[in-house]
């Protein structure tokens, strides 16, 4: 039976498990920053999401079924995910920078397939190894190594957890701190980077120390303009969510444990959506 999202969110084990999968996300940051920027936005991430999961989808067979830019567009705008703007710009991003590439190079533009590249759907199994790992953690199950095992499974997989996210309240509309940071650029990374930077014997306290002292050298890391950042860690300051043990600049930055409550409920409904998924997949496969 797959964890709820309660029980995830509950399990000791969880945050040692989030923190791996952010400082996952953190090193494809350092290592290819486009194909991080995929993950650097609610929206964005979702838009991936939609992506993968119409490429999975297709039928070889029948070329109605290819992701092309009209019909990603349109499952973008049925899913009330982006604007057709949005969309449109999302793709032509990620062609530029060979995160997707055509099939051939003929044709109209908006009506020839696309597809994932190899590196793409290699990073994007790295996602799903992090996930199921957490959740093994959790309840001492071997997802882990039955996906290894069965590497086929993805074509399956992840269009189901794309199904679960785009319609889960619980990943779509959080909780006010964590929507300040879901909509600027780069702001799963820099609430990652917070959180995989506590320690989890001081999870329990009302203002949880992280790792961040200078916000010019995040923003600098992040590539970041300093003021956009500052101005969004003044907003969540305002609501008590951040604030500094010492002088601003000059001492370790706190996060409120409401907070990170609300960063572990949006990951803890996250892990859920793949937990059923996975299920469902598994199901639908022979037993060995």
């Amino acid at each position: 039976m797959p964890l709820s999202a309660e029980k995830i969110a509950s399990h000791p084990a969880t945050l040692r498990g989030v923190q791996e999968q952010s400082r996952a996300l953190i090193h494809i940051y350092e290592t290819s920053p486009r194909l991080a920027a995929v993950f650097a936005t609610q929206q964005r991430w979702l838009l991936g999401h939609v992506g993968l999961a119409m490429h999975f989808r297709r039928d070889p067979n029948d070329r109605r079924t290819e992701l092309t830019t009209a019909r990603f567009i349109e499952a973008v705008r049925r899913n009330s995910v982006a604007s057709r703007n949005t969309a449109e710009a999302f793709l032509k991003e990620m062609l530029h920078y060979n995160i997707a590439e055509y099939l051939s190079t003929s044709g109209d533009g908006r009506a020839h397939p696309l597809r994932p590249t190899s590196a793409t759907i290699e990073t994007f199994t790295g996602w799903i190894h992090a996930h199921l790992r957490t959740l093994d953690r959790v309840d001492g199950g071997t997802r882990l190594a039955t996906f290894l095992d069965r590497p086929e499974m993805l074509s399956t997989l992840q269009p189901l957890i794309c199904d679960g996210l785009l319609t889960s309240a619980g990943v779509r509309e959080p909780r006010q701190t964590f929507s300040l940071f879901i909509w600027l650029n780069n702001g799963g990374i820099v609430m990652d980077w917070l959180m995989s930077g506590i320690d989890p014997e001081d999870a329990h306290l009302d203002k949880i120390p992280t790792s961040v002292i200078s916000v010019s050298e995040f923003a600098h890391w992040l590539k970041l303009s300093r003021t956009h950042l500052s101005r969004k860690l003044h907003d969540a300051e305002a609501l008590g969510s951040i604030g500094w043990v010492g002088q601003r600049g000059h001492s370790v930055m706190w996060v409120s444990r409401q907070f990170f409550d609300e960063y572990m409920a949006v990951q803890s409904a996250k892990l859920a959506i793949v937990d059923v998924a996975f299920e469902a997949c598994l199901a639908s496969f022979p037993q060995r």
